[in-house]
């Protein structure tokens, strides 16, 4: 399908308008009115207001959605605020096709997993609304990839034609007009250059890495970057290194390469879009995209902020597969809407996804 952004790639620096997220495809009605409304939201009510309309949608043309309500004896209509919305536990990703009727997928991205363990697959039925998304919420973040340099370190993750993640940075390093943007796979040495290069020419930017690559970088070619330089990590091991709390990786890559804030970004194949931190541990989710926090006894329960449970994640992205969805993960979420990533639940603490599964 035709990629509109890349079209109109100029749409990114002339119009600093909502020009530049123009897309020219035709949808149906229904979807056209859904997506507009999702990417309208600019506070709480409409939020709540346009997840309520995806909610609904779902459930009706959801078959697996629509099915897993119907186990728990809800009536969709009776659902009147997101609080009372059940998420849909993550694993059913591993083990049916999240698509709503009618819909073909014109994109399966796809999990590394883990031995022993089936991948996720998540069938994407509009390639359009996935780039509008991270396209959206990167700008937002770090402004136009026609003016970055954006570099990508993602060694296991480049092995697999099917990771959102590739696909995501093969389009921002398109769209970057800069000439040394590009994957990085075993190359450290180039790397390293290209970054004492950017340290000469102060031209903005981006070196995102998965955390065991980023850390083979950081102790063989050790360098101290200027703050036009923004290392940004994804999280994770792949099982190359010893898994680290973040507070430790940041701290020895900021010792390395003499930064004092190391970025990091929050996502996942089962999900359209992603959140950032700037450095702090914090990360904010774009508009569209809401924490919520489960009590790991109870799944079908909801905590305050400032206490930590269950990962709760609401995507309106994800219109025509599920945008509620119930992680594995543990965070804690604060009052102003950012929230913390804490861990991950072992096998026999993921009570709640069991029970409800």
């Amino acid at each position: 399908m035709l990629n509109c952004f890349a079209k109109n790639a100029s749409l990114l620096h002339k119009h600093p308008g909502e020009k530049k997220f123009a897309c020219y495809l035709k949808r149906n009605e229904m979807d056209q009115a859904l997506i507009e409304n999702i990417f309208k939201i600019n506070d709480e009510k409409t939020f709540r207001a346009a997840a309520l309309e995806v909610f609904h949608y779902q459930a009706q043309h959801s078959p697996v959605y629509r099915d897993y309500l119907a186990a728990l004896r809800i009536d969709s209509a009776s659902v009147t605020e997101i609080e009372k919305i059940p998420f849909l536990p993550i694993e059913f990703f591993k083990t049916h096709t999240i698509l709503a009727e009618g819909k073909n997928a014109e994109l399966v991205f796809e999990s590394s997993g883990t031995t022993g363990t089936s991948p996720s697959r998540h069938h994407v039925a509009d390639a359009n609304l996935y780039r509008e998304s991270f396209l959206r919420n990167f700008y937002a973040n770090y402004g136009s990839p026609e003016e970055l340099c954006i570099l990508a370190l993602l060694p296991s993750y480049l092995e697999r034609e099917t990771s959102s993640l590739v696909y995501m940075m093969d389009k921002l390093i398109g769209w970057s007009k800069h000439s040394d943007s590009g994957f990085y796979l075993d190359q450290l040495g180039e790397l390293s250059a290209i970054l004492q290069k950017r340290n000469n020419d102060s031209y903005p930017t981006l070196l995102l890495g998965g955390s065991f690559a980023l850390l083979d970088l950081a102790e063989q070619h050790p360098l101290s970057l200027w703050n036009n330089i923004r290392i940004m990590e994804t999280g994770g091991m792949k099982g190359r290194r010893k898994e680290m709390v973040r507070t430790e990786l940041h701290e020895a890559l900021g010792k390395a390469f003499d930064l004092d804030a190391v970025h990091s970004e929050y996502g996942m194949t089962e999900l359209l879009s992603q959140a950032y931190s700037a450095g702090d541990g914090l990360f904010n989710a774009p508009p569209w995209m809401k924490i919520l926090i489960r009590d790991p006894n109870d799944p079908l329960t909801l905590l305050p902020s400032g206490q930590s449970g269950g990962i709760n994640i609401i995507d309106l992205a994800n219109l025509h597969s599920c945008s509620f969805i119930a992680t594995g993960d543990l965070g804690k979420v604060y009052e102003d809407g950012s929230f913390e990533v804490l861990g991950r639940y072992d096998h026999s603490d993921i009570r709640g996804c069991n029970l409800l599964i």
